[in-house]
């Protein structure tokens, strides 16, 4: 399709502009090198995946991008990515794109790393209660806490800004308070957070359903978003190889 080569088209020109120097520390590189051992990772499909990232964020020229905490320093090179073409080429064809945080832009994987699919530490939308229970039972909490009595601390629980996501202000207080305070368990506090779990997911799992009942909708809904896409690619494009004379 015409906006996946658009799309190829400028990574692959951003790649001939972008320092090898600066992949090579981006702190996404270099942590998952160290924690995934069982995978090849000395490739540029890896290594420049962050160039891949920054085509696809401003080829529709955006001011702001809702990520996450650990997107920033993606985000920061796509802005690095951006001054030197806009420097090199003597053009103002891209904005340099700001973060839009929400008040949540982190949450810790199951296992108290960052989540990702990498690390098979998630938790997906789509899960079923069945799929969770597991998981949350599982779940890595505050390594302090290797009995009920011994007193926890929120701020350094795995567990905690899950509440601070999905709790109200009063169950958030009521967990601080019978952690620290140790009236409450790892097991019960997992419960809290199960039963919000449940609350957040069944209103999407019931979307979801709605979606997948009315077959051909998302790809009505794909193509519509794609027609936007594409002129958006497109005169994007008409900006760049204007810029760089290749017209």
């Amino acid at each position: 399709q015409s906006d996946i080569k658009e799309t190829a088209e400028l990574h692959l020109l951003l790649s001939m502009i972008t320092p090898l120097g600066w992949l090579e520390r981006c702190p996404t590189y270099k942590e998952q090198q160290q924690q995934i051992t069982d995978k090849d990772l000395g490739n540029y499909g890896f290594l420049g995946y962050p160039v891949l990232m920054t085509a696809d964020i401003i080829q529709h020229r955006p001011h702001w991008v809702p990520v996450g905490q650990d997107q920033q320093p993606h985000l920061e090179l796509a802005r690095e990515i951006v001054r030197r073409f806009n420097t090199m080429y003597n053009a103002d064809v891209f904005p340099e794109p700001e973060a839009k945080l929400t008040p949540a832009a982190k949450c810790p994987g199951l296992d108290g790393r960052k989540m990702s699919k990498s690390y098979g530490n998630g938790i997906f939308l789509q899960d079923t209660l069945e799929e969770l229970e597991p998981k949350i039972r599982g779940m890595f909490t505050d390594p302090a806490r290797l009995r009920k009595s011994d007193p926890g601390n929120p701020d350094v629980c795995n567990l905690f800004p899950y509440h601070v996501l999905l709790a109200d202000k009063a169950t958030q207080d009521e967990v601080r308070e019978a952690c620290t305070h140790a009236t409450m368990g790892c097991v019960a506090c997992k419960k809290i957070f199960m039963k919000n779990l449940q609350n957040f997911l069944e209103p999407l799992h019931e979307r979801r359903e709605a979606i997948l009942a009315k077959p051909g909708l998302v790809q009505e809904i794909l193509a519509e978003g794609g027609k936007k896409a594409r002129m958006s690619i497109n005169a994007t494009m008409e900006l760049v190889r204007a810029a760089m004379h290749m017209d």
